[in-house]
């Protein structure tokens, strides 16, 4: 009789022992090991007490109680860890084993990692895996890549765990080669940035301009969760304005305002400097995150640089609270479609650079289900890549640019009035600031070529010639 383990998984955190009960909850053995001897006794007395979990002290054991071809996840902190328990695993594996990095690896470590695995005859698999630890436990969003001959051998696992969406279908395909998977993950953490500034900007909006209570602030996102906004997020931060502590008072006004990252929305605004792609919003996101760091020095700018026309202003302003309200949603509904365009263009970008074979609608579906940014918005952009699997824009597609058209009014009210009422909306700026850069056929960049080519001799293109045919000028 073979007993042996489908998978293993190694690093018992919070996220780890999760992801094993939702395997052993679906029918699959599951061995696990965690550096920590102390957590893994802990783990299989609690939680994992009469499922079909097994614990091991050492790796070698660990290794050895797994089915062949050997599938060994590891759930650990990314960077150093990682290559250390590569280092580790790779003499117990045999040729055609699969090492998976289910943590929030860089796409980059994935490529060389992958290279390298291959190399000593296994197989590499850096995945995403999305939906905090209850994604986890129920139904994650899973993003897999690396080497393409060891999807098969994880796909039955990987799909049957995710979460899913209409029909039945799972929110985990093969997403490509080496770093893809972690790379459309950290995309996917970047779009989360800017949907939580985004809402974060629509809140402040409404606390200080339109004098809205928590609960009232509440009462307008449960609305807004039911129509074209409908998502976990928008979900979530209703309940967060209602929520009181035991003394009755809002929870989220006692909450300090510096708000803390992991790192991901980084390295998305980082890969698309290097890919040169304006991921404006994006890291507007992440530039707020830093900002709100500096507390200390921004109670004492905001002592020192008052501006009393500003807060007349403010405090003067009468407005139709429903209409004003419907606004708000639709320059939010609108600078969302930025977010998310903007962060498919830097997968196209990448895919062009590491000749990835990305399945734009597909990654859709995957962020359908399980993960943070699930929202019913992203099935409207699977249909757009349905009806184009060319698709080079979302702005370019029939319903997305009907969707800009119709809420592009309340789009540029919302945010001029914001910045005359002195409200700080970054990313409902730099979304609008894009839109406009992206539809104009003529952008003052002639003038700064020119200046380039005077200061420093860069040439220029003209316009009256071929593209690709460069002129300098002695310009004194």
């Amino acid at each position: 009789m073979n007993n042996k383990s489908n998978i293993g998984l190694i690093g018992l955190a919070v996220m780890g022992e999760n992801l094993v009960m939702n395997m052993a909850n679906h029918g699959f053995n599951v061995s696990v090991f965690n550096r920590s001897p102390e957590r893994t006794d802990k783990f299989l007395a609690g939680g994992a007490k009469g499922k079909t979990i097994k614990g091991f002290h050492t790796l070698e054991e660990f290794v050895a109680s797994l089915e062949s071809p050997k599938k060994v996840m590891m759930m650990v902190k990314a960077g150093t860890p990682v290559d250390d328990l590569i280092e580790q695993l790779i003499p117990l594996m045999e040729k055609g084993d699969v090492i998976i990095d289910g943590g929030n690896s860089h796409y980059p470590d994935t490529n060389r990692r992958t290279a390298y695995v291959e190399s000593r005859g296994l197989f590499f698999i850096g995945t995403g895996v999305s939906g905090g630890e209850e994604g986890a436990l129920k139904g994650p969003s899973i993003m897999p890549g690396g080497s393409r001959a060891a999807w098969e051998l994880v796909k039955p696992i990987f799909q049957t765990i995710a979460a899913k969406v209409e029909g039945g279908t799972p929110c985990c395909e093969w997403v490509g080669e080496n770093g893809a998977g972690h790379f459309v993950k950290m995309v996917h953490n970047g779009i989360e940035y800017g949907d939580m500034q985004l809402i974060c900007e629509a809140y402040q909006i409404m606390k200080d301009r339109l004098h809205l209570s928590p609960d009232e602030m509440s009462a307008v996102f449960a609305e807004w969760n039911k129509g074209e906004l409908d998502s976990y997020l928008i979900e979530i931060t209703a309940d967060i304005l209602k929520f009181k502590n035991e003394e009755g008072k809002h929870l989220v006004d006692l909450i300090l305002d510096a708000a803390g990252q992991k790192g991901t929305g980084q390295w998305t605004a980082k890969a698309a400097l290097e890919l040169g792609v304006p991921l404006t919003l994006i890291t507007e996101s992440v530039f707020s995150r830093s900002l709100s760091a500096m507390k200390e020095e921004r109670v004492l700018a905001a002592d020192t640089l008052k501006d009393k026309r500003l807060q007349d202003i403010k405090t003067n302003r009468q407005e139709d609270l429903k209409k004003a309200i419907e606004e708000i949603r639709q320059a939010l509904y609108a600078a969302k479609i930025i977010s998310y365009t903007q962060g498919y263009m830097l997968m196209q970008a990448a895919a062009k650079e590491y000749g990835w074979n990305l399945n734009y609608g597909g990654i859709a579906l995957m962020w359908r289900g399980g993960c943070i940014i699930r929202s019913a918005f992203l099935g409207k952009i699977k249909e757009a890549y349905e009806r184009d699997s060319t698709l080079t824009n979302l702005l370019l597609d029939p319903f997305f640019r009907g969707q800009i058209e119709k809420s592009q009014s309340s789009w540029r009210k919302v945010v001029s009035e914001a910045i005359l009422t002195g409200i700080p909306v970054p990313a409902l700026s730099a979304s609008i600031s894009f839109f406009d850069g992206y539809r104009s056929e003529r952008l003052p960049a002639n003038l700064l070529q020119a200046q380039r080519d005077y200061f420093g001799a860069h040439t220029y293109e003209r316009i009256d010639r071929r593209r690709g045919e460069f002129f300098h000028t002695q310009w004194i």
